[in-house]
């Protein structure tokens, strides 16, 4: 049988008296250093171990862990007067600042962390919100769309994404993520946005957009006023229910007018990460194949 050795991450590391001092002093100024003091013969320390390990995996760019085999590397451990295994250790900029002794749950162990590394959402934040500064919101969006799906309950995530739905044409979207922020977290974003909703609406009931509707409600075989009605309603920032005309008319006649282009026209706009996106192609795909 091959011998197979496993390479460890590069934020993985095992402490011994000749590395001791790059890693716990040196390291520690740039990163948090999560320090395991374990033993071969140590049961709990193999249950602890994944754990961290998995932690250290999602945290690589801020976060390293050092692992001291106290029975291999005895003067490291009682460096740090280690009595109890596990025992794990947070140095940050050459101290000791944090930790436990024993197996803790893996929701303690983040939360402890949690105090000392950037939440990892932050990042994802920030570069929405450079962009939405320079008004560029469909590049915002699947920045602020992924810090949503890794935290729906920061608010700061919640506001950023219903701004990026409002100005993408998710007028419907907003609404539903703007309902369910509790009312501690209703600040003045939270009005503003509202805000920001009503004026999209009504700019959705301009007199061009009623007397369509009115002519598709009289004659509803009407193909070109639905083309018409979905321009409209593109420009008023009301993408999905436009994309639905035109889904309606190319089911009808897939070769009616711009009907096709139209509509392609108006998904590829969408930013990348807008569901409507790919629900949209996958409807149109599946009736040109």
């Amino acid at each position: 049988m091959d011998n197979f050795v496993a390479q460890s991450p590069a934020n993985v590391v095992d402490i011994t008296v000749e590395n001791f001092q790059q890693i716990v002093l040196e390291a520690s100024q740039e990163k948090l250093v999560l320090i395991d003091f374990w033993a071969e013969w140590c049961e709990p320390c193999k249950d602890l171990l994944p754990i961290l390990e998995k932690l250290a995996a999602e945290y690589s760019e801020h976060m390293i862990l050092a692992k001291v085999d106290c029975e291999a590397q005895q003067q490291v451990a009682a460096q740090f007067g280690i009595r109890n295994l596990p025992t794990v250790m947070v140095v940050q900029q050459g101290q000791p600042v944090d930790g436990f002794a024993g197996v803790q749950p893996e929701e303690q162990i983040r939360e402890m962390l949690g105090k000392y590394l950037p939440n990892p959402e932050d990042e994802l934040l920030a570069k929405a919100a450079e962009a939405m500064q320079s008004g560029d919101y469909a590049a915002a969006f699947p920045h602020v769309k992924s810090a949503y799906e890794v935290n729906p309950e920061n608010a700061d995530v919640i506001y950023l994404y219903a701004d990026c739905l409002i100005e993408t044409g998710a007028i419907e979207q907003a609404k539903e993520l703007l309902a369910g922020i509790k009312l501690v977290d209703q600040d003045a974003r939270y009005q503003s946005l509202n805000g920001k909703i009503e004026l999209a609406e009504q700019a959705a009931d301009t007199p061009e957009i009623r007397q369509l509707q009115a002519e598709i409600e009289a004659n509803p075989d009407n193909l070109q006023a639905k083309v018409d009605l979905a321009v409209q309603l593109q420009q008023a920032s009301k993408a999905g229910e436009a994309l639905e005309l035109l889904f309606s008319v190319l089911k009808q006649d897939l070769a009616f007018g711009d009907a096709r282009k139209l509509m392609m026209d108006m998904v590829n706009a969408l930013a990348d990460g807008d569901p409507l996106k790919s629900e949209y192609r996958r409807k149109v795909y599946g009736l040109l194949y």
